[in-house]
């Protein structure tokens, strides 16, 4: 069983390991220890041209998050089953994730793996894999029925493995800082 302590550890390599891998693409790269709500990791460059980055780690191969995040869901008191109401609207579908599988020690064969993508990507991947294992449970959850737990799995996002593109072309097309020009005379 995680304990807080080890999710936290989690997260900090999970952080580290993406400064690691765009400092390897040339990007100033800080992470911010759960101290920003929004994001947990800044890459700049300097020019100031910055992309905020939400990081989440796993261990394994599995990540877990609220399915009341990605989708209205309405609970029915009395018989338990849950109706999916539709889309949530969120707040920043731009906002670039970088999901984080952290592979065991010690193996050399097996190497951290990275999935890039976009929140509103995260939304479509969260609210796929809900419906799924709700379809299969009649939209009742079989322990708790007051349970939002969504899971998804590396192979829900293995088309996004390796995207770094996005943060680089996000970063490229940023505005550099003016106060960095040179005053004109």
């Amino acid at each position: 069983m995680s304990t807080g302590r080890d999710n936290k550890i989690t997260g900090q390599i999970g952080e580290y390991l993406v400064c690691a891998e765009l400092g390897r693409r040339g990007l100033i790269a800080t992470p911010f220890s759960g101290n920003v709500p929004t994001f947990d990791v800044l890459a700049t460059d300097d020019l100031c041209r910055t992309v905020p980055i939400q990081v989440k780690s796993t261990n394994g191969h599995k990540w877990l998050t609220d399915a009341r995040k990605w989708l209205k869901i309405e609970l029915d008191e009395k018989t338990g089953i849950q109706k999916n109401l539709g889309k949530e609207n969120i707040k920043h579908p731009d906002l670039i994730y970088v999901f984080v599988a952290i592979a065991p020690l010690p193996n050399k064969e097996v190497k951290d793996r990275f999935f890039i993508l976009t929140e509103s990507e995260l939304q479509v991947t969260c609210i796929k894999s809900y419906e799924k294992w709700m379809d299969g449970h009649g939209w009742k959850r079989p322990r708790s029925p007051r349970s939002y737990d969504c899971r998804f799995e590396i192979c829900d996002v293995i088309r996004y493995e390796d995207r770094w593109s996005l943060i680089t072309d996000r970063w490229q097309k940023s505005k550099p800082d003016k106060s960095l020009e040179p005053a004109s005379a």
